[in-house]
């Protein structure tokens, strides 16, 4: 897994695809980290994708590495994560996360894990 997280991070930005409803929806996230062989994202509760990844957990994360054609697809299923240890663990990782919420613990700050079930890397 860590050649996908390492890919992710030198993209910086990707972008989740969830189900809404009939259509796929995307936006762009920048926070990803590692553990064992999972990968976690975060988001917060003003938007659609944790209402999306809540309701049906199919996800796709796609990226491109900037001034390269190299690009990566993941496809797999996102589960909401609470352990308190994790979060705080993505919360001192990523230092953004700082700017939007005062704690690990905050009221907002959402995280889930992405059982990858299928990586392409071209």
């Amino acid at each position: 897994m860590s050649n996908t997280y390492e890919f992710l991070k030198e993209c910086g930005i990707f972008y989740v695809l969830t189900i809404n409803g009939d259509y796929p929806a995307g936006r762009s996230f920048g926070v990803v980290m590692e553990v064992g062989e999972d990968l976690y994202i975060s988001t917060n509760d003003f938007n659609q994708a944790h209402k999306q990844l809540r309701t049906n957990g199919h996800i796709q994360i796609i990226a491109k590495k900037p001034h390269s054609t190299e690009w990566i697809r993941i496809t797999g299923t996102a589960e909401e994560c609470s352990d308190k240890s994790l979060k705080q663990k993505m919360y001192d990782e990523n230092p953004i996360l700082q700017k939007h919420h005062p704690s690990a613990e905050a009221e907002h700050f959402l995280m889930f894990r992405v059982i990858v079930e299928n990586i392409e890397i071209k």
